[in-house]
């Protein structure tokens, strides 16, 4: 589902954001991207998104060549991406309910396929009855929970969280990954970004661990921490053996003509909608 083949990303302050990194995550993984500040975890998302471009290197979604999709069909390959962020980023003026409808509205589904599939959505996040409610009516991990069902409720193959849980209580934060596996356990691929260690421990999935743009490990079944006489240097992943060869034939993107906004803008530009 996602392949970064020997990508590097350089600011233009010289600073490296990746450097030479080849990944691959396979349909219906469930991986933990992972590191400290400053490691690239922010620039792999980023990347993913195509709000930035490589700087050398490529990087495949679904069988394209992003690097080939053009702004008119960003919203096309980001329909392909549900996301969460931190700051879960909901539209204040608008209920929950018409806070999910609005990423259905914006790939013009119908008013009978709105008022179908939003319940069920919300009923499967746990917030049916706070339909009604607004943001400002809620708790962190109720708007979290918001920012999740607006994510999946197209049904993307691939959702990406990065930090989820980062402004939320442990509690709560085990609630939002608990949500996260289950929906993973439905058939959709996760990635999330994180720097919650417990968590990353606890739940033994994938790891990719980064520090300095680089890729130090890349484990199955693993955890943030490694046992004890292990470190990151010891077990780097050998990269790139599962990545398809650079000849591989790529899908080419498709020309339709699709300028319609995405459903991850911002809220400052969903409301100017």
């Amino acid at each position: 589902m996602i392949q970064m083949i020997n990508t590097t990303k350089i600011w233009e302050n010289g600073a490296t954001g990746l450097h030479d990194a080849s990944i691959s995550i396979k349909k219906g993984e469930f991986v933990f991207v992972v590191g400290s500040s400053g490691s690239g975890k922010t620039s792999f998302v980023r990347l993913l998104l195509k709000e930035i471009e490589p700087t050398r290197g490529k990087i495949i979604i679904d069988g394209k060549d992003i690097s080939r999709v053009s702004r008119r069909d960003l919203p096309h390959l980001r329909r392909k991406l549900g996301v969460v962020f931190q700051d879960f980023r909901l539209l204040k003026n608008k209920t929950v309910y018409e806070n999910v409808a609005f990423a259905m509205r914006i790939v013009e589904a119908t008013n009978k396929e709105i008022r179908r599939t939003v319940p069920q959505v919300l009923s499967l996040v746990g917030l049916a009855k706070k339909a009604k409610a607004y943001p400002n009516q809620l708790s962190g991990g109720e708007q979290q929970r918001v920012s999740l069902a607006r994510a999946i409720i197209n049904k993307p193959p691939i959702l990406i969280a990065d930090e989820p849980t980062g402004n939320l209580d442990p509690d709560t934060a085990w609630e939002i990954m608990t949500l996260l596996e289950d929906i993973n356990n439905l058939g959709t691929t996760v990635v999330v970004a994180t720097h919650a260690r417990d968590i990353v421990d606890d739940m033994q999935k994938r790891v990719i661990v980064l520090g300095d743009g680089k890729v130090l490990r890349d484990t199955e079944n693993s955890g943030y921490t490694l046992p004890p006489g292990e470190d990151d240097e010891a077990v780097q992943s050998t990269q790139g053996e599962d990545i398809a060869p650079e000849s591989k034939e790529i899908e080419e993107v498709n020309n339709e003509d699709e300028t319609k906004t995405d459903t991850n803008d911002s809220p400052e530009k969903a409301d100017e909608e």
